[in-house]
């Protein structure tokens, strides 16, 4: 599987899924635009990706919770002046709020989830349609949750969302080069989990590294020899992916 002479830009790069993925599509030869809102943790990662001697990344840090449809226009005009075009995109950037029973879930709190796990989603990809349509093959990938259960509030219901989002934009972009797909990566070891699940056996969960190279195969030219009738617009479990795992 290569990346190579790809760029992919990369959302909630900081940590976890978003910073394992980074570095497994530099080590696959693609250059990455790696976002996330802590410059620190952005910076580390960069030297990360060059200590490595993989392709020099592009940091781009931006606020999900702040994010307007103009601060997407700025982002399209700095990757276009850059690359001239986008070869793949990874929504993987979230936030979980809390875990409340809907009774008493805050409004304010319910706002903060909706707009950084669904509205930017929605902004961020909308403004890369159109250096995602490009001559050759380019691929957007969702990080998704099934999690329609008690106590997940507005998390749940912004990735519900978010799965509904990626079924009709995959069927809107299927007579582009645009291939559309959604990746369920399962109970994964990250900081994010460790806040839902303290008590959690992190020795029983999936890596971020399994993770991301599920995310390249979906990033590469290599997912066109998955099924095309079925993949465009499908949802894949890591095992799928990974038959190991």
């Amino acid at each position: 599987m290569q990346l190579k002479d790809k760029t992919i830009l990369i959302t909630g790069a900081s940590d976890g899924i978003g910073k394992a993925t980074a570095l497994e599509c530099a080590k696959l030869g693609a250059t990455v635009i790696i976002h996330g809102k802590t410059v620190p943790k952005l910076e580390r990662l960069y030297d990360e990706i060059i200590s490595a001697g993989y392709s020099e990344p592009v940091i781009y840090p931006l606020d999900f919770e702040k994010m307007t449809p103009e601060d997407c226009d700025t982002l399209n005009e700095v990757i276009y002046e850059e690359f001239g075009k986008l070869d793949g995109l990874f929504n993987n950037a979230g936030w979980l709020g809390a875990s409340s029973p809907i009774a008493q879930y805050d409004a304010k709190l319910w706002h903060r989830v909706i707009q950084i796990n669904l509205n930017a989603t929605f902004m961020l990809t909308q403004a890369c349609i159109p250096l995602l349509n490009n001559e050759s093959n380019s691929s957007i990938v969702f990080t998704l949750d099934e999690k329609d259960t008690a106590y997940w509030g507005a998390y749940g219901v912004a990735k519900a969302g978010l799965r509904s989002f990626m079924q009709i934009l995959s069927d809107e972009l299927e007579a582009t080069n645009i291939k559309v797909t959604g990746l369920v990566p399962g109970n994964v070891r990250t900081s994010f989990r460790t806040r839902a699940f303290p008590a959690e056996n992190p020795a029983s969960l999936n890596t971020p590294d399994d993770v991301a190279k599920a995310a390249c195969l979906l990033l590469s030219d290599e997912s066109k020899a998955l099924d095309s009738e079925l993949s465009h617009g499908k949802t894949f479990k890591l095992n799928e992916l990974l038959p190991s795992h």
